[in-house]
């Protein structure tokens, strides 16, 4: 890219392309691949991800060996992407192998044929999402306009992935809405209630049981009845001012 015309172009191509996709797995790997192509001299590329109680997990590699090298680090408990994760914006490593940073993951990605590496953080305005790490077999392979471009990158990487998670929410939230709607259909023609009955009856299982309602919708749906349990949850809910059916309803006659 000999200008930043084409720079410009080049990532309004990029974020379309991202933006269009919004399964998040395919999001996913389709940013790896696309960060191997539009920043030199990255070979492989990988998305490390920050999960819950401060674990990471990698769910995107162009191969084996950003596999392999992520892996390291997670095993170690050290390397850029940890620290890009949790400690600071970006990391560039010259030669992994003298690196005095990371002194058990530097020799081990030399090992299997890394000479430099670049991660950068991922993240929001609400939270980090995790670190885009581009691994090089070229020692001292990235210069400052290749790490402008990882970072530039990694802000339209951050917003694919936002947009995906924000899809997928949907979605879900979607299918939970239409699940429920299904199982209260159910009831009203099993049991003979009306619609807000057949809603409470669901939140009450969900609430004392600790069943989240769109599981316990799921089980009416497949079961085409009120669970097993449904009595004994019912009357740890007594509400005499609640117009509900009884605990234990027999289904309604088909007759």
């Amino acid at each position: 890219m000999n200008s930043s015309s084409e720079v410009a172009a080049s990532f309004a191509r990029v974020s379309r392309d991202l933006l269009t996709r919004p399964d998040g797995e395919l999001t996913f790997d389709r940013i790896a691949t696309r960060a191997v192509e539009i920043v030199p001299p990255c070979d492989a590329a990988s998305i490390t991800l920050r999960r819950k109680r401060g674990s990471t997990e990698t769910v995107a590699a162009t191969g084996d060996l950003a596999t392999a090298c992520d892996k390291f680090q997670y095993e170690l408990g050290e390397g850029p992407c940890v620290d890009a994760v949790f400690d600071g914006e970006a990391y560039y490593i010259d030669d992994v192998a003298t690196d005095e940073r990371w002194p058990n993951w530097g020799p081990a990605a030399a090992q299997v044929g890394v000479g430099s590496v670049l991660s950068v953080r991922m993240a929001n305005d609400d939270q980090v999402l995790g670190a885009l790490n581009l691994y090089s077999t070229t020692k001292h392979g990235y210069d400052s306009d290749s790490v402008d471009l990882a970072l530039v990158f990694a802000s339209h990487a951050t917003t694919a992935i936002s947009n995906a998670r924000l899809v997928d929410g949907l979605q879900t939230a979607l299918q939970s809405r239409h699940l429920i709607g299904v199982a209260q259909g159910i009831l009203m023609a099993q049991y003979d209630m009306g619609l807000e009955t057949s809603f409470e009856v669901l939140r009450r299982y969900s609430s004392h049981a600790n069943v989240k309602l769109r599981e316990i919708a799921l089980q009416v749906v497949e079961s085409r009845s009120l669970p097993e349990d449904y009595a004994s949850v019912a009357h740890a809910d007594a509400n005499p001012d609640l117009d509900r059916p009884d605990p234990s309803p027999e289904p309604a006659s088909n007759a």
